[in-house]
Parts: C-alpha cells; structure tokens; sequence
C-alpha cells in the first residue's frame, strides 16, 4: 500500500509539465477557427435573412470534421520537411486556413450561397486537418495520469479562443460589417502559425507507420481487437449528443428570443466561454481524484440537466439573468463533460497511430454535432424551441446508461495505453 500511495502522480505535478503550456496554446489554436464556420457564419446568415431551415442545412459545411479520419493516415505516415512530424502539418494547415477565410469574407451571402458554403468548406477542410496533427501531438506526450489536465488544457484554450473569435466577429460585424470582421479573423489564424514555430515536437516512443497501408490496417486491427470495443465506441458517439444538439443553433436561438448580435458576443459567448473553462479546469482536476468512470457518470449527468435551462429560457422569452444562469451552468457542465469525453478517446488510442485513431474516434463523436444540423433546424422552425430543448435532454439519457454498463472496461483505461 506504500508502495502505491507513493507511487501515484500529484495533482501539482500534472498541471506544472511544461507540455502543459504547449497543449493550451495548441488548443487555443484549434479552437480559434471553429467559430468561423459555426456561430460567427451562422449570425452573418441569420443577419441577412436566412431562415433556420436554410442555416441548419449549411451546417453541413463541417461534414470534413466528420470525415477527416479519411486522410488522417496520410498525416501519421508523411511527414513535411519543416518543423517535425506534427507541427509542420499544423503550419500547413494554419496558413491555407487563413488564405480560405480571406477569400470567405469576399463573398455576399445576400447575393448567393454556393460560394458562401464552397468557401466554408475549404476553411472547415483545413481547420479539420489541422485538429487532427493537434490532436495527435497532445496523445503523444500526455501520459495516462496527465489525460485529465491535458484534456483540461486544450479545452480552455480551445474554449477561450473559441469564444474570442465569436464575440470579436459579431461586435466588429455589428459597427463596420462582415467583410472586414472575417479579414481580422485571417491575420489571427497567422499570429497562430508564427506560434507553432515555438512549440516542442514530442519524443516519439516508437517509429511511425513504414507504409501507407501499415498506418491504415494495423491501427484499425489495434483499436477494434480490444475487449468491448464496439460499445466503447458507441459510448464516444452517445456522451455529448444530448449536449452537442442543445448547442447546434444556439446563436439562432438566441437571437428568435429577442437578444441582439453584441448581446451574443459580448454577454452569451463571454459566459458560455467562462463557464466552459471553469468546466473543464474543474473537471481536469476532478479526473486525478475520480477517475475516469465516475468523471464521466457525474459530468454525464449534469451536462444532460443542464439542458433544461435553454428549455426555460424558449418559455419565459427574453431574461438576461435567466440566459446567463443557463449558459453558465450549461458550459459548466459541458465543459467537464468534454474533458472526460477527450480522456476517454486519449485512452483508446496508441502513439504510434494517435493521428488515425483519434481522428476516427473524435470524428465518430462529432457525427450526432454535425450529422443533425438539418433535423435541428426543421425541429426548432416547426415545432418551437421548447420542444427542441426537451428533446436534447432525452437525447443525453443513453449516453449515461451506457456509461454504467460499460463500467468495467472505462475502468481499465486509466491504465497505461500508449
């Protein structure tokens, strides 16, 4: 027993890893270009007289997000001759990224969609590629111990940036228009490559794939051979898709009950992104103490009650103590649900395939995000908010259920993995 009391990690040891620093800005940097095709482009949308219907259908748009496991493998077996064999895919990206948001912000949406949804695309194809080198990096140097403070990290730089670009292209939209908005939006996705020059490149444990089949087939056999494999992967699609389908048109929501686009940015996003990163610094910290499977039963539990907030706010109507109240405990509960749901997937994955795994695990559970933007818009435009809201709720019941059942297995992955 004193053996293994002496030998468990502290708290203060996760969170002082220098890693740690390169996770936050890293996250911060994946988190940054989200927003650009989510919420930012669905204001501009509903801005010029889009129907929900119409924006719920442009979600589609992030179907890359969904897919990008297709040529993750590429990035695992080819690395670029520039800053080693994650961060010079992750300059890669940030830079096209930044070239198809300038050529976003030259289109009218008044005019024609296409180009619109064409230019998105590209944004969301190169901000998806870009997830998956960080993603990558972080299962490389996070040890089983650090998954909790290392998903903590990325969320709150994630969130934070996140919501940094939301508020700032909604306030800049609403005094001098979408078209210089979206061009501030650019040099910030530059400022981020300048920056991932200064990250550390992991030290691999193990060579990568020797073949561009070998990283295709063999991650595939490694990651669906384990015991239960099939039931923790529905398990990573049914956590977050209560929670996921309560945020899909939340900036649609907000503004049919009467706030405007600062009242978005500047109140909503400033607390939605708060509260978020409270969520995840707390649930980093729970996750050393609890575990995985009680982290993941309590946040489950409270991310899906939380979803009763916005079901209150679409009855009682405009109430800024009442939309702050629920954004707040909401994106409290979200947030330590997310750094669960990331632990969960770190702890699936093996280094020598992290960029494949991961990218087919957190693909599978963004499906139920991105895969009901059309049904999300048609409920909420036929049947009410309200309804839409109680309908989130019981969309996060299974997911707990299969928490319990899968209790076992979750237990065994706070063990080494990678």
């Amino acid at each position: 027993m004193a053996v293994a009391s002496a030998a468990k990690p502290r708290l203060r040891d996760a969170l002082a890893s220098p890693k740690m620093l390169a996770i936050l800005v890293l996250g911060a940097a994946s988190g940054f270009p989200n927003q650009i095709t989510e919420s930012a482009l669905q204001a501009w949308l509903k801005d010029t007289g889009s129907t929900n219907t119409t924006i719920g259908l442009l979600t589609y748009v992030g179907l890359p997000y969904l897919l990008k496991f297709l040529w993750a493998p590429l990035l695992d077996r080819y690395p670029l001759p520039i800053l080693g064999r994650r961060r010079g895919w992750i300059l890669a990206m940030q830079l096209s990224m930044a070239a198809s948001v300038v050529l976003l912000a030259l289109q009218d949406p008044a005019l024609s969609l296409l180009p619109i949804a064409i230019c998105a695309l590209l944004v969301v194809t190169f901000s998806a590629s870009q997830d998956i080198v960080i993603d990558a990096y972080r299962t490389d140097v996070a040890l089983p111990h650090e998954r909790g403070p290392a998903a903590a990290a990325n969320n709150l730089g994630y969130r934070a940036a996140s919501w940094f670009a939301f508020a700032f292209a909604l306030v800049v939209a609403d005094y001098v228009g979408w078209r210089i908005a979206y061009f501030a939006l650019a040099v910030g996705i530059v400022l981020f490559a300048i920056g991932t020059s200064f990250a550390p490149e992991p030290k691999y444990r193990e060579a990568p794939p020797r073949t561009l089949a070998e990283s295709v087939v063999q991650p595939l056999r490694e990651l669906f051979a384990t015991p239960g494999a099939l039931a923790l992967i529905g398990l990573v699609m049914l956590f977050k898709v209560g929670d996921a389908f309560a945020l899909r048109l939340f900036t649609p929501f907000l503004m049919d009950t009467g706030f405007s686009l600062t009242e978005i940015g500047l109140v909503s996003k400033a607390v939605l992104t708060t509260s978020a990163i409270a969520g995840a610094v707390l649930g980093g910290v729970s996750m050393v103490k609890l575990g995985l499977l009680r982290s993941m039963l309590f946040f489950g539990v409270l991310q899906t009650i939380a979803n009763l907030g916005y079901w209150l706010l679409a009855v009682v109507g405009k109430d800024f103590p009442l939309m702050i109240a629920a954004t707040a405990f909401d994106n409290v509960a979200g947030g330590m649900g997310n750094v669960a749901s990331v632990a969960l997937i770190m702890g699936m994955c093996h280094a020598r395939f992290s960029a494949f795994q991961y990218a087919l695990l957190s693909a599978l559970a963004l499906l139920p995000r991105y895969g009901l933007g059309g049904p999300a818009g048609v409920l909420a435009d036929s049947a009410g908010w309200d309804t839409y809201y109680v309908v989130s709720f019981l969309m996060g019941l299974p997911g707990i259920a299969l928490v319990w059942f899968m209790r076992d297995r979750i237990r065994g992955l706070d063990s080494t993995r990678n």
